[in-house]
Protein backbone atom coordinates (compact mmCIF):
# COMPACT_ATOMS: atom_id res chain seq x y z
CA UNK A 1 0.00 0.00 0.00
CA UNK A 2 1.12 3.57 -0.56
CA UNK A 3 -0.22 6.98 0.33
CA UNK A 4 0.20 10.60 -0.69
CA UNK A 5 -1.29 13.89 0.49
CA UNK A 6 -2.22 16.85 -1.68
CA UNK A 7 -2.17 20.55 -0.82
CA UNK A 8 -5.98 20.44 -0.65
CA UNK A 9 -6.03 18.42 2.58
CA UNK A 10 -7.02 15.19 0.80
CA UNK A 11 -4.87 12.11 1.38
CA UNK A 12 -5.11 9.15 -0.98
CA UNK A 13 -4.29 5.66 0.27
CA UNK A 14 -3.86 3.17 -2.56
CA UNK A 15 -4.16 -0.59 -2.33
CA UNK A 16 -1.32 -1.18 -4.73
CA UNK A 17 -0.92 -4.74 -6.00
CA UNK A 18 -2.49 -4.46 -9.45
CA UNK A 19 -0.90 -7.64 -10.86
CA UNK A 20 -3.01 -9.60 -8.33
CA UNK A 21 -6.11 -7.36 -8.58
CA UNK A 22 -5.00 -5.77 -5.31
CA UNK A 23 -5.46 -9.00 -3.36
CA UNK A 24 -4.60 -8.35 0.28
CA UNK A 25 -1.69 -10.19 1.89
CA UNK A 26 -0.97 -10.64 5.57
CA UNK A 27 1.84 -8.10 5.26
CA UNK A 28 -0.63 -5.57 3.85
CA UNK A 29 -3.09 -6.16 6.69
CA UNK A 30 -0.28 -5.77 9.22
CA UNK A 31 1.08 -2.63 7.59
CA UNK A 32 -2.21 -0.76 7.36
CA UNK A 33 -2.53 0.46 11.00
CA UNK A 34 0.93 2.03 10.95
CA UNK A 35 0.30 3.73 7.63
CA UNK A 36 -3.02 5.07 8.88
CA UNK A 37 -1.33 6.28 12.05
CA UNK A 38 1.19 8.31 10.06
CA UNK A 39 -1.59 9.87 7.99
CA UNK A 40 -3.58 10.65 11.14
CA UNK A 41 -0.55 12.47 12.58
CA UNK A 42 -0.05 14.52 9.41
CA UNK A 43 -1.50 18.00 10.08
CA UNK A 44 -2.18 18.48 6.36
CA UNK A 45 -4.69 15.61 6.21
CA UNK A 46 -8.39 16.40 6.58
CA UNK A 47 -10.01 13.68 4.44
CA UNK A 48 -8.83 10.22 3.36
CA UNK A 49 -9.72 8.54 0.07
CA UNK A 50 -9.14 4.78 -0.03
CA UNK A 51 -8.80 3.45 -3.58
CA UNK A 52 -7.20 0.67 -5.58
CA UNK A 53 -4.62 0.97 -8.33
CA UNK A 54 -4.96 -0.53 -11.79
CA UNK A 55 -8.72 -0.14 -12.19
CA UNK A 56 -9.88 -2.33 -9.30
CA UNK A 57 -10.38 -1.70 -5.60
CA UNK A 58 -9.48 -5.11 -4.17
CA UNK A 59 -10.36 -8.69 -5.02
CA UNK A 60 -10.07 -9.57 -1.31
CA UNK A 61 -7.66 -11.78 0.57
CA UNK A 62 -4.86 -13.53 -1.28
CA UNK A 63 -6.40 -17.01 -1.52
CA UNK A 64 -3.10 -18.85 -2.05
CA UNK A 65 -1.75 -17.31 1.13
CA UNK A 66 -5.02 -18.02 2.94
CA UNK A 67 -4.74 -21.70 2.07
CA UNK A 68 -1.34 -21.82 3.75
CA UNK A 69 -2.62 -19.89 6.76
CA UNK A 70 -5.49 -22.31 7.32
CA UNK A 71 -3.09 -25.25 7.44
CA UNK A 72 -2.31 -24.16 11.01
CA UNK A 73 -5.13 -23.14 13.41
CA UNK A 74 -2.81 -20.82 15.35
CA UNK A 75 -1.79 -19.03 12.17
CA UNK A 76 -5.44 -18.71 11.16
CA UNK A 77 -6.26 -17.12 14.51
CA UNK A 78 -3.36 -14.68 14.17
CA UNK A 79 -4.35 -13.84 10.59
CA UNK A 80 -7.88 -12.91 11.64
CA UNK A 81 -6.57 -10.80 14.53
CA UNK A 82 -4.40 -8.82 12.11
CA UNK A 83 -7.25 -8.56 9.63
CA UNK A 84 -9.65 -7.15 12.23
CA UNK A 85 -6.98 -4.83 13.66
CA UNK A 86 -6.49 -3.29 10.21
CA UNK A 87 -10.23 -2.79 9.77
CA UNK A 88 -10.57 -1.27 13.24
CA UNK A 89 -7.69 1.13 12.55
CA UNK A 90 -9.45 2.32 9.40
CA UNK A 91 -12.79 2.72 11.18
CA UNK A 92 -11.07 4.71 13.97
CA UNK A 93 -9.26 7.09 11.60
CA UNK A 94 -9.94 10.55 13.05
CA UNK A 95 -10.90 12.24 9.78
CA UNK A 96 -13.65 11.44 7.25
CA UNK A 97 -12.88 8.45 5.03
CA UNK A 98 -14.30 7.62 1.61
CA UNK A 99 -13.80 4.35 -0.27
CA UNK A 100 -13.59 4.78 -4.06
CA UNK A 101 -14.87 1.52 -5.54
CA UNK A 102 -14.01 0.63 -9.10
CA UNK A 103 -13.86 -2.94 -10.37
CA UNK A 104 -13.93 -5.63 -7.69
CA UNK A 105 -14.50 -4.82 -4.02
CA UNK A 106 -14.84 -8.35 -2.73
CA UNK A 107 -14.28 -10.15 0.58
CA UNK A 108 -11.58 -8.36 2.53
CA UNK A 109 -11.72 -5.51 0.03
CA UNK A 110 -15.39 -4.97 0.74
CA UNK A 111 -14.61 -5.29 4.45
CA UNK A 112 -12.26 -2.29 4.20
CA UNK A 113 -14.83 -0.33 2.20
CA UNK A 114 -17.47 -0.95 4.88
CA UNK A 115 -15.02 0.31 7.53
CA UNK A 116 -14.88 3.69 5.76
CA UNK A 117 -17.37 6.43 6.57
CA UNK A 118 -18.70 6.59 3.01
CA UNK A 119 -18.45 4.63 -0.21
CA UNK A 120 -18.59 5.98 -3.79
CA UNK A 121 -18.83 3.31 -6.50
CA UNK A 122 -18.72 3.00 -10.25
CA UNK A 123 -22.01 1.78 -11.67
CA UNK A 124 -20.31 -1.39 -12.93
CA UNK A 125 -18.27 -2.06 -9.76
CA UNK A 126 -18.71 -5.53 -8.28
CA UNK A 127 -19.15 -5.77 -4.53
CA UNK A 128 -19.57 -8.86 -2.39
CA UNK A 129 -18.72 -10.50 0.91
CA UNK A 130 -17.81 -14.04 0.02
CA UNK A 131 -16.66 -16.18 2.98
CA UNK A 132 -19.58 -18.58 2.41
CA UNK A 133 -17.94 -19.59 -0.88
CA UNK A 134 -14.76 -20.54 1.00
CA UNK A 135 -16.06 -22.03 4.23
CA UNK A 136 -14.44 -19.19 6.19
CA UNK A 137 -16.21 -17.96 9.33
CA UNK A 138 -16.40 -14.20 8.94
CA UNK A 139 -15.14 -12.45 12.11
CA UNK A 140 -17.60 -10.77 14.47
CA UNK A 141 -16.32 -7.22 13.99
CA UNK A 142 -16.87 -6.93 10.21
CA UNK A 143 -20.12 -8.90 10.42
CA UNK A 144 -21.53 -6.52 13.03
CA UNK A 145 -20.27 -3.46 11.14
CA UNK A 146 -21.97 -4.67 7.96
CA UNK A 147 -25.25 -5.24 9.85
CA UNK A 148 -25.12 -1.72 11.28
CA UNK A 149 -24.55 -0.29 7.83
CA UNK A 150 -27.19 -2.08 5.78
CA UNK A 151 -29.45 -3.63 8.43
CA UNK A 152 -29.63 -7.27 9.59
CA UNK A 153 -31.72 -8.69 6.74
CA UNK A 154 -29.60 -7.14 4.00
CA UNK A 155 -26.43 -8.22 5.78
CA UNK A 156 -27.76 -11.78 5.81
CA UNK A 157 -28.65 -11.49 2.12
CA UNK A 158 -25.06 -10.55 1.27
CA UNK A 159 -23.44 -13.05 3.63
CA UNK A 160 -25.72 -15.99 2.89
CA UNK A 161 -25.58 -15.68 -0.90
CA UNK A 162 -21.95 -14.53 -1.25
CA UNK A 163 -23.15 -13.04 -4.54
CA UNK A 164 -21.58 -10.02 -6.19
CA UNK A 165 -23.75 -6.97 -6.83
CA UNK A 166 -23.05 -4.02 -9.09
CA UNK A 167 -22.81 -0.44 -7.87
CA UNK A 168 -26.46 0.35 -8.56
CA UNK A 169 -27.71 -2.69 -6.64
CA UNK A 170 -25.22 -1.98 -3.86
CA UNK A 171 -26.69 1.49 -3.46
CA UNK A 172 -30.20 0.05 -3.19
CA UNK A 173 -28.93 -2.29 -0.47
CA UNK A 174 -27.40 0.62 1.45
CA UNK A 175 -23.88 -0.61 0.83
CA UNK A 176 -22.75 2.52 -1.05
CA UNK A 177 -23.85 6.15 -0.81
CA UNK A 178 -23.19 7.41 -4.33
CA UNK A 179 -22.91 5.74 -7.73
CA UNK A 180 -21.12 7.37 -10.65
CA UNK A 181 -21.57 6.20 -14.23
CA UNK A 182 -18.81 6.23 -16.82
CA UNK A 183 -15.31 7.48 -16.11
CA UNK A 184 -16.16 10.18 -13.58
CA UNK A 185 -15.83 8.24 -10.34
CA UNK A 186 -12.39 9.42 -9.24
CA UNK A 187 -13.09 13.04 -10.19
CA UNK A 188 -16.38 13.02 -8.29
CA UNK A 189 -14.82 11.42 -5.21
CA UNK A 190 -12.00 13.97 -5.22
CA UNK A 191 -14.48 16.81 -5.67
CA UNK A 192 -16.48 15.57 -2.69
CA UNK A 193 -13.35 15.07 -0.58
CA UNK A 194 -12.19 18.62 -1.31
CA UNK A 195 -15.61 19.93 -0.29
CA UNK A 196 -15.41 18.05 3.01
CA UNK A 197 -11.80 19.15 3.56
CA UNK A 198 -12.99 22.77 3.41
CA UNK A 199 -15.49 22.23 6.24
CA UNK A 200 -14.77 22.73 9.93
CA UNK A 201 -12.53 19.93 11.27
CA UNK A 202 -14.09 20.55 14.66
CA UNK A 203 -17.61 19.93 13.38
CA UNK A 204 -16.56 16.90 11.35
CA UNK A 205 -14.68 15.32 14.24
CA UNK A 206 -17.63 15.78 16.57
CA UNK A 207 -20.07 14.36 14.02
CA UNK A 208 -17.90 11.28 13.45
CA UNK A 209 -17.56 10.65 17.19
CA UNK A 210 -21.26 11.04 17.93
CA UNK A 211 -22.44 8.88 15.02
CA UNK A 212 -19.98 6.16 16.04
CA UNK A 213 -21.25 6.25 19.62
CA UNK A 214 -24.89 6.21 18.52
CA UNK A 215 -24.44 3.21 16.22
CA UNK A 216 -21.98 1.17 18.27
CA UNK A 217 -23.68 1.16 21.66
CA UNK A 218 -21.81 4.11 23.13
CA UNK A 219 -23.03 7.31 24.79
CA UNK A 220 -23.52 10.07 22.19
CA UNK A 221 -23.63 12.79 24.85
CA UNK A 222 -20.34 11.65 26.35
CA UNK A 223 -18.85 11.51 22.85
CA UNK A 224 -19.81 15.09 22.00
CA UNK A 225 -18.91 16.74 25.32
CA UNK A 226 -15.14 17.07 24.75
CA UNK A 227 -15.79 18.52 21.31
CA UNK A 228 -18.28 21.01 22.76
CA UNK A 229 -15.80 22.09 25.44
CA UNK A 230 -13.05 22.66 22.88
CA UNK A 231 -15.43 24.53 20.58
CA UNK A 232 -15.98 27.27 23.19
CA UNK A 233 -12.35 28.31 22.78
CA UNK A 234 -11.43 27.16 19.28
CA UNK A 235 -11.64 29.65 16.39
CA UNK A 236 -13.90 27.57 14.12
CA UNK A 237 -17.24 29.01 15.20
CA UNK A 238 -16.08 32.63 15.10
CA UNK A 239 -14.50 32.11 11.69
CA UNK A 240 -17.55 30.31 10.31
CA UNK A 241 -19.98 32.98 11.47
CA UNK A 242 -17.76 35.83 10.29
CA UNK A 243 -17.33 34.22 6.87
CA UNK A 244 -21.08 33.80 6.53
CA UNK A 245 -21.73 37.46 7.33
CA UNK A 246 -18.91 38.61 5.07
CA UNK A 247 -20.12 36.37 2.22
CA UNK A 248 -16.78 34.59 1.80
CA UNK A 249 -15.57 30.99 2.17
CA UNK A 250 -14.45 30.21 5.73
CA UNK A 251 -10.77 29.57 6.40
CA UNK A 252 -10.79 26.74 8.91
Amino acid sequence: MRAYTGADGVAVLLIDRPAKRNALTLAMWRGLPGLLGRLADDPRVRVLLLAGSGGTFSAGADIAELLEVYADPARADAYHRDNVAAEEALAAFPHPTVAVLRGAAVGGGCQLAVACDLRFAAADARLGITPARLGVVYPAVPTARLARLVGPARAKYLLYSAELVDGVRAQLLGLVEEVVAGDGLEARALEFARTVAARSPQTLGAAKAVVAAATEGGDPQAAVEPWERRSRHAPDVREGLAAFLERRPPRF
